[in-house]
């Protein structure tokens, strides 16, 4: 395949401050929404941190794309996520490891209690492993580190799509909610665990696993007290844990059973009143930081994954259509691996693209299928593992729960096995002579 020409760049009109982004064509006005089809070869659906980081990849590999965002500025909500090794390689890969790390803890290990604050087992990452790094970054500041790579006006918001269609040409028909319509040549959806380009595909919607989890980062103005350690609590049917990681923030969360979803809330009184329920008699700190967090960063999610069973799931990508991160392999985050994962998916994929567009050695098509056959493999285990920990941690059963807490986590954990799957090397994002 020849190569494509690279999209044009939108005229710089719109004020920048940080991220230096556009929310429509300006050339384009609501009158002529419907008649306009805007034209482009690389979009990319979802300005969330798979989105993103495929298209500074790509651009990193001299391939520009668009991004559209159904919101109407980045999705800089919710708390915080955690990187192993793996992602912190991903994040080194794509440019901007050394700048995120300047702004958060490095974190030291892991200690275990029960719910009345006993100590199970404790752990030191440089003790098992003296590569291992893991670091919390609060979602807010890595999407605006990931936008600010790119160019100016890279990034449509209020662009929700609401339909694919295959068009004539082999290009792919975007029909978005205020009824505009994008044609592209190729399009990376990265729009998360709801993906309107994966049912799309054939995907059924992912599968609540049976709990529930609240979310929120503490604030210390005067300094967070903490040691640089994740630390989990676990009870019967419900767990805990927090992180320090930054001088005045702790993350943490609470997951708990429910044997449905239940109806969103948002109303950040409700979700702490819930919250504080659950663990009123737990251990005190815990207790501390969920009354420090302030109220727009408390959420709370029902927690989904998508098994990717092999000959029954569709593949990953049809024709010139591919997905990247929770669209394709929603997860439960009892490894901490999501958005690694995520990141590690758009690293693969901009070298196999960009191999395809820059060489012609592949099509694009195939370069998709290559994605695929190497990161199922990786995705897979992943997924089931994630939820088959979260199935052991969150059992209700008394018996079972003594059994975890005075046998199983003393005397059988073990770091090493815990953290294997952090073990992946990446390919730089240059091109050998050819």
């Amino acid at each position: 395949m020849a190569s494509l020409v690279l999209p044009q760049k939108w005229p710089s009109t719109l004020p920048s401050v940080r991220t230096r982004l556009r929310s429509r064509p300006p050339c384009v006005s609501m009158a002529n929404a419907k008649s306009f089809v805007r034209k482009e070869d690389i979009v990319i659906v979802g300005a969330g941190i798979a989105g993103l980081a495929t298209a500074v990849a790509l651009q990193r590999l001299g391939i520009g794309s668009v991004v559209i965002e159904q919101g109407e500025t980045l999705r800089t909500g919710g708390t915080s996520v955690t990187f192993f090794k793996n992602g912190w390689k991903a994040l080194d890969v794509i440019g901007v490891g050394n700048e995120l790390r300047r702004q958060f803890l490095e974190i030291e290990g892991i200690v275990m209690k029960s719910e009345d604050g006993r100590e199970l087992r404790s752990f030191k990452f440089k003790d098992e492993d003296a590569s291992q790094e893991v670091r919390a970054v609060e979602r807010k500041i890595l999407l605006e580190t990931l936008a600010n790579q790119l160019p100016p006006n890279a990034i449509s918001f209020s662009s929700k799509v609401k339909n694919v269609e295959k068009s004539e040409n082999d290009e792919t028909l975007l029909k978005l909610e205020d009824d505009s319509h994008i044609s592209a040549k190729i399009v990376i959806a990265c729009d998360g665990v709801r993906s309107p380009v994966a049912n799309w595909m054939g995907f059924s919607d992912p599968i609540y696993v049976g709990h529930c989890a609240f979310r929120g980062l503490g604030f210390y103005p005067d300094g967070q007290p903490f040691e640089p350690k994740v630390s989990y609590i676990y009870g019967r049917g419900i767990r805990a844990g927090y992180v320090p990681f930054s001088l005045n923030k702790v993350y943490w969360f609470l997951c708990y059973n429910s044997p449905s979803p239940g109806p969103k809330i948002t109303d950040p009184s409700i979700l702490r009143h819930e919250t504080e329920k659950l663990v009123k008699v737990w251990p005190s700190e815990l207790l501390d930081i969920i009354k420090s967090t302030p109220d727009d960063t408390i959420i709370r999610t029902p927690l989904v994954d998508r098994w990717l069973w092999p000959g029954i799931s569709p593949p990953a990508s049809a024709g010139k259509v591919v997905l990247v991160g929770d669209a394709w392999h929603p997860m439960t985050p009892n490894l901490g691996q999501g958005a690694c994962c995520a990141l590690e998916d758009a690293v693969v994929l901009a070298k196999k693209l960009a191999h395809a567009i820059k060489f012609g050695t592949l099509t694009v098509e195939e370069s998709f299928r290559s994605y695929e056959r190497e990161r199922w493999p990786r995705i897979f285990p992943l997924t089931a593992r994630a939820n088959l920990i979260g199935a052991v941690l969150q059992q209700e059963n008394s018996v079972v729960c003594s059994i975890r807490n005075n046998v199983l986590v003393p005397k059988f954990v073990r770091l090493g096995p815990m953290l294997e799957h952090t073990n992946f090397d990446f390919e730089p994002l240059q091109f050998d002579a050819v």
